[in-house]
């Protein structure tokens, strides 16, 4: 690309390193979030996208979902081994 004004030469960004628009991230984020699709896109882009900021985008949904998988996993259990523990509190 050349420069209207000076007519130098312009350094574009490669497209391994372009930046994510705005709109960018809302469709990813829209993608992640179908069910078994978006897990099955999130994995695939999160390992094989060109572009670096997409795939650590993608690295980045992942982590989260997993921490947010054990955490509910966490509350689940805590409610199941609480339950015999319920009567307890009834006599109070």
């Amino acid at each position: 690309m050349i420069c209207p004004n000076c007519g130098n030469k312009i350094n574009e960004v490669e497209y391994e390193y372009k930046p994510i628009s705005m709109w960018g991230y809302f469709w990813y984020q829209l993608l992640f979030m179908i069910p078994f699709i978006g897990s099955l896109a999130l994995v695939i882009v999160a390992l094989t996208h060109k572009n670096i900021n997409v795939r650590n985008f993608a690295r980045s949904y992942f982590c989260v979902s997993i921490i947010v998988l054990i955490l509910f996993a966490l509350f689940i259990m805590m409610g199941i081994f609480t339950y015999p523990v319920m009567p307890i509190f009834d006599t109070v």
